[in-house]
């Protein structure tokens, strides 16, 4: 790519043109001065040439963004699984409202850039956005603290929500931390209430609008966990309702072998689900939270109680302890505060002393030593 430099009064600047505008079809051109030396110009000049040639390595062509990845998008669908593939398919959306008729040629960083924030300025999240070109800059997303209720609030919605035909549900994903579609595709098979396991290998979510069943999100998603003695009673109630449930539905039930289900035994609808759940927060007067939020709320009451961060981890199905520990960063200070304290009870530094080791103060009348 031609660039020149040239001397000026306050110093040395380079102009170096940078590609075409997918806009205009005209040069672009980079400029920048006021370089005391010439080999300070040159160095900067040569920076943005090798960035420039980073964003035009495609071959000459007049194929346009939008075209080029609905044909990819057509080529992966088969081989990958439902949910994938809607969300592939809303990231492709987003991308080409905004640069479907750009040419692959013309495509550069600084245009996925622009498309970056232009996707922000419409209102979607910046984890949403981050899903395009490696060289260019993605919006870093929100590092928030997670919405959880405290064991207060849980058991006060435990209060309101008893009695509920789907009440196990809510102990199920509160105690065990499974996702919203991982409770919704749990089978009885999958279900040991004599040893107390339970297998979580399928989730039900929702592809565009519709209930669709597939595996779990993730490999490490696919996990065996242990139930408590509360949850299983709890589930043992669930089973004989269920069971009068089918008595009375007769030839109208649906033996899908699922252990959450409509009246008739068909699979619940996710965002029904969610509904019921939303409902029930508002009777119980507790805070707003999403169903979702269940699983927040088991691991911030496991961190706080005391479980190892790496257990956690496992229970929830997260593919490493890193994430964990960054979703739930707002709970481990206090963690941090007490092991801190607990190592300090094992030592012994001296001129101090444990609370339980602190002579007495000399009685009264008594010299002091």
């Amino acid at each position: 790519m031609p660039g020149t430099i040239e001397q000026q009064k306050n110093g040395w600047r380079y102009r170096v043109e940078v590609g075409i505008d997918p806009g205009t079809g005209k040069r672009k051109w980079a400029t920048k001065g006021r370089f005391r030396f010439r080999r300070a110009a040159q160095k900067a000049m040569n920076e943005v040439l090798v960035e420039a040639d980073q964003g035009v390595g495609v071959q000459r062509s007049k194929t346009l963004l939008g075209d080029y990845l609905d044909e990819w998008l057509e080529g992966v669908a088969d081989d990958l699984r439902p949910t994938t593939v809607n969300g592939y398919r809303q990231a492709v959306k987003r991308l080409k409202s905004k640069m479907a008729f750009v040419k692959l040629q013309d495509l550069t960083p600084l245009t996925v850039e622009k498309a970056y924030r232009s996707m922000v300025t419409d209102g979607l999240a910046p984890k949403t956005v981050r899903n395009a070109a490696a060289l260019a800059r993605p919006p870093s997303p929100d590092h928030h603290e997670q919405e959880a209720w405290t064991a207060e609030e849980l058991n006060t919605f435990f209060s309101t929500a008893f009695g509920h035909r789907l009440f196990a549900s809510f102990v199920l994903g509160a105690t065990r931390g499974m996702r919203r579609g991982e409770v919704l595709g749990l089978l009885w098979r999958d279900l040991d209430l004599e040893t107390g396991r339970l297998a979580v290998v399928r989730t039900i979510t929702t592809v565009n609008g519709k209930a669709v069943e597939s595996t779990t999100k993730t490999k490490k998603s696919r996990r065996r966990v242990s139930l408590d003695s509360v949850t299983l009673d709890v589930l043992r109630a669930h089973r004989e309702r269920q069971e009068l449930e089918r008595k009375d539905a007769g030839s109208a039930w649906h033996d899908t072998g699922l252990v959450f289900t409509r009246e008739d035994g068909t699979a619940l609808h996710p965002d029904g689900y969610s509904h019921m759940f939303a409902c029930l927060v508002r009777k119980a007067g507790v805070t707003p939270i999403r169903l979702h939020d269940l699983r927040h709320t088991h691991a911030t009451l496991a961190l706080e109680a005391g479980v190892r961060p790496k257990i956690v981890s496992e229970r929830l199905g997260h593919a490493t302890v890193g994430i964990t520990l960054d979703l739930y960063s707002h709970v481990t200070p206090s963690m941090d505060g007490e092991a801190a304290e607990k190592v300090a009870s094992l030592v012994q530094v001296p001129g101090h002393f444990a609370p339980t080791s602190v002579p007495p103060p000399p009685s009264s009348g008594a010299e002091a030593v």
